[in-house]
């Protein structure tokens, strides 16, 4: 659940199944493409909440990728799940929110929240689907140790009436159609392919799936940075970019990291030169003078500084920098205005000016409709 706060793990499972809570779920190392050969079974890669789910009569539990509980936070869920799934069951899948352009992880990651009156007023507003793509059990019969390509026809034969907000995710061991809704289904939020071992047994937390994501490159201006959280005033952790909107304005995009110890001490050095008189002109200078009393800012301000709840007991203060240093990275793809995952560090961009460094030069990916997607899942 990408570190994201819950209140407690499973603890004592109030569920009797052939595969029993808490499970890790099986995991997928990245690959550079989607692999040749009859001996894969390929799916759209979701973008949401990864959510096993164990039912067991009137019992019915939600567990996180970390194996904590999602009940509370999706109770628009249960009616149908509790409705149209076997009274003994346990179902690995996705938790989304489709919106009017796609998957909306934002409005997905408001539900964690601790008032139960906001989590319900959201659930009704924006009312999450859930996504299916595995199946460990069925009555008293574990599946686990199944090859996958019987587990996808057992899950397949489960899900044939399913209705919104239940969906089976679509499967093909075309090559051809992977390929093709690698390019297509990013318009509507989905980020990859993931390529399934026919054969293959369900293994807990191994990276026995493959996954191929989009990875693209943007020049972005460099407005401050994060001491690594192990050498403060000794190594960079992190550096903040920056994109200027049409306005003018110079929006924090996200940051950028994944370097090596050597070269967190190296720059060090190079970024001293920037913080002279940084915060002078500094285009986030409210921000970085509000410090800690600006936590409360509205999220979409996207405060460098800022806490949030997805950030408790994390250190968020940073360093700000002139805004004069252009840096070439690699991202996957944008959530709204902002990179979805940390950006990667490829090299500086000492031939280009900051004004340059524009939303302009960002990729649009044709929208995609997600009905469709869901449909071709039957």
């Amino acid at each position: 659940m990408r570190g994201y706060k819950f209140s407690r793990r499973y603890t004592i499972a109030s569920v009797n199944l052939p595969v029993q809570p808490p499970v890790l779920p099986m995991l997928a190392k990245r690959v550079d493409e989607i692999p040749n050969g009859d001996s894969w079974i390929f799916e759209p890669k979701w973008d949401g909440f990864r959510a096993l789910l164990f039912r067991d009569g009137d019992d019915l539990m939600i567990q996180s990728r970390d194996q904590k509980p999602l009940d509370r936070y999706f109770p628009e869920l249960f009616e149908p799940l509790k409705s149209r799934l076997p009274e003994r069951c346990v179902l690995d899948g996705e938790i989304v929110i489709a919106g009017s352009d796609g998957l909306d992880f934002d409005a997905l990651q408001l539900r964690i929240h601790p008032a139960a009156s906001r989590i319900k007023m959201l659930s009704q507003q924006i009312p999450a689907s859930i996504v299916f793509f595995d199946v460990l059990a069925i009555g008293d019969r574990d599946l686990s140790q199944q090859p996958f390509e019987d587990r996808r026809t057992q899950l397949e034969s489960l899900l044939a009436s399913a209705e919104p907000p239940l969906h089976i995710t679509p499967a093909t061991r075309d090559v051809a159609t992977a390929r093709d809704w690698f390019q297509r289904f990013e318009g509507a939020g989905l980020d990859g392919v993931i390529a399934k071992p026919a054969s293959g047994t369900y293994q807990p937390n191994k990276r026995t799936m493959l996954k191929v994501k989009h990875e693209r490159d943007c020049d972005c201006v460099v407005a401050g940075f994060r001491w690594h959280k192990d050498a403060e005033n000794e190594a960079i952790g992190s550096l903040l970019l920056g994109l200027y909107d049409a306005s003018g304005s110079l929006q924090h995009v996200g940051v950028c990291a994944s370097f090596t110890q050597a070269k967190r001490r190296e720059l060090v050095k190079f970024l001293e030169p920037y913080r002279r008189s940084a915060l002078t002109d500094h285009p986030w200078r409210a921000w970085a003078e509000a410090g800690s009393e600006a936590s409360g800012a509205a999220e979409d301000q996207r405060m460098p500084g800022g806490q949030s709840r997805w950030s408790q007991g994390k250190d968020l203060s940073w360093q700000p920098l002139r805004p004069e240093l252009v840096v070439e990275v690699a991202y996957e793809h944008m959530q709204g205005t902002r990179f979805r995952h940390m950006a990667q560090f490829r090299h500086w961009r000492t031939d280009k000016p900051p004004a340059e460094c524009t939303y302009a030069q960002l990729e649009v990916v044709a929208p995609h409709e997600l009905a469709a997607i869901f449909a071709t899942g039957r």
